[in-house]
């Protein structure tokens, strides 16, 4: 039996607002919640005019105060970004008003172009390079504080906010092996690596406090709709979102077009193909069919699904109809698969 999660931006639509957007994350974390999915993670990006989780532990206490029991986290916070006692902090608060649901995924990215991250005021060459050393500093953080200790998480320490590690290259996948942590690969954006990441990730993973086995997790994006037609429209919005992101023209989400071809160059369309790689689009039946392949392929411990779709009642649909493919999966599963992942 495998879980299934959901990551979301809070997209900002073409004509609508930051408000909107955190009130269509609020809605699709309830309806998540509703239909079973073990997590619902946001992002850290900044100064993307089509995304609102900027804030990202403002906008996880709005998702977490909203919902009742699906856990609630960061996929992820940009750690060279901040200094971890602040993070510590934050999601000590956090697991502080909502006990047992919080789970901080950490990036080793800026989440934003270099003029951003000057304006961040952060050293990113020194702070991607500090990154290890910096996720064992967080890490201490929330342990249990000691006499005489000069330096503390108030709130935070003692708690054990569950970490994790997101990549899309190898790196975190050897340093989540190393520090015994779970692991999150970013297939949905960069689908390159993400075998030989799983490979050195399981290979080379030692036993943690937090973790006994290791445990994976891949994000793709997966868009379902009532044919395979209207998927395919639906999904023409976050292709051309990936256009105008590489034209150096982003801006918040379109609205899906009829003839994506006739909008980007052969070129900008193989990058689309090669970059969304991994994408599954299409009917319930043709997702099923695809989702089965690709699990069968990669056997993840667990699958975070995404999409940038323009109309939330889209959105909620498509939430549904993958929640109802994940119930079939996982009833068809042999009893031997089963017993596996526990």
């Amino acid at each position: 039996m495998i879980p299934f999660s959901v990551l979301d931006l809070s997209p900002i639509n073409q004509g609508a607002t930051a408000g909107d957007a955190f009130r269509n994350t609020l809605r699709l974390a309830q309806q998540a919640e509703q239909y079973g999915y073990q997590r619902f993670w946001l992002a850290e990006h900044h100064n993307m005019k089509g995304i609102a989780s900027a804030a990202t532990s403002i906008v996880i206490a709005h998702v977490a105060g909203g919902t009742k029991t699906i856990r609630v986290g960061s996929g992820g916070i940009m750690l060279p970004n901040h200094a971890p006692l602040v993070i510590a902090e934050q999601f000590g608060t956090l697991e502080s008003l909502y006990p047992g649901r919080i789970d901080l995924g950490l990036g080793r990215a800026p989440g934003t172009d270099r003029a951003t991250m000057r304006a961040l005021r952060r050293d990113m060459a020194a702070s991607a390079d500090q990154f290890p050393q910096d996720v064992q500093e967080l890490q201490a953080y929330f342990e249990p504080a000691e006499t005489g200790q000069m330096i503390r998480a108030v709130p935070g320490a003692g708690l054990r906010v569950p970490l994790w590690l997101l990549g899309s290259s190898l790196f975190s996948a050897q340093l989540a092996a190393m520090l015994g942590l779970p692991f999150a690969f970013a297939s949905h954006f960069a689908p390159d690596q993400m075998m030989q990441a799983l490979q050195i990730y399981r290979s080379r993973f030692e036993p943690s406090a937090q973790l006994q086995k290791p445990h994976a997790m891949l994000t793709i994006n997966v868009l379902a709709a009532d044919t395979d037609e209207e998927a395919r429209h639906q999904f023409t919005s976050q292709q051309q979102a990936f256009v105008n992101h590489q034209r150096g023209t982003p801006g918040q989400v379109p609205p899906p077009i009829d003839d994506f071809n006739s909008y980007a160059s052969p070129v900008e369309r193989a990058g689309v193909d090669h970059t969304l790689g991994q994408s599954i689009v299409g009917s319930a039946a043709t997702v099923e069919n695809k989702l089965r392949e690709f699990l069968a392929r990669t056997q993840p411990d667990e699958l975070m699904v995404t999409a940038h779709i323009f109309d939330q009642q889209t959105r909620l649909h498509s939430l549904k109809l993958i929640a109802e493919i994940r119930d079939r999966i996982n009833a068809s599963a042999s009893p031997a698969q089963a017993l596996s992942k526990l």
